[in-house]
């Protein structure tokens, strides 16, 4: 698939080119819909950004690069930041983190070997009165347990097998 002449990503596409004077300013958002595409920002997705806003791939390689909310390797389905900072941590995160790297079987960075889900810390999303918390593809989640965090994973799981088998 691509995100040049994809009816699914037209239309956000000419919405950020049509917010900003140059086209050059729309990278951020464009680089976002090829990172979820394809999962990740690799080599095509950056070419067709490039191609999109007339610039050099190099260019938008530097900038997709520079800022931790794109991934420059494949991360699972799920890509599951978890808060490890210091009021997080005073709240269980650290604890949470490594349950949740137990419980997936994954390392540090690494995706649990169906691919649905990659578990790394962070510091600091902003919500250390909801710890622990994570961020699921940029989404947060908070006040989490053992518990709520089987109970989501399932969920996850679920949506993702009613995704391949053509249901929404």
């Amino acid at each position: 698939m691509a995100i040049i002449g994809n009816p699914k990503y037209e239309e956000r596409i000419n919405h950020h080119l049509a917010k900003y004077e140059t086209k050059r300013s729309a990278v951020m958002p464009l680089l976002y819909i090829a990172q979820e595409e394809y999962g990740w920002v690799n080599p095509e997705g950056i070419k067709e950004v490039a191609q999109i806003l007339n610039l050099d791939p190099t260019q938008v390689k530097s900038i997709a690069g520079f800022y931790t909310m794109y991934s420059e390797k494949p991360k699972g389905k799920y890509w599951l930041q978890v808060c490890t900072d210091l009021p997080c941590a005073l709240k269980g995160a650290d604890e949470f983190h490594a349950w949740l790297k137990e419980e997936l079987q994954v390392e540090e960075g690494g995706t649990s070997a169906d691919g649905m889900f990659t578990v790394e810390h962070v510091m600091c999303l902003a919500a250390c009165d909801k710890a622990p918390m994570l961020q699921c593809n940029f989404h947060y989640v908070e006040n989490l347990d053992q518990d709520k965090m089987r109970d989501l994973l399932s969920k996850w799981r679920q949506e993702a097998a009613g995704a391949s088998n053509g249901h929404r």
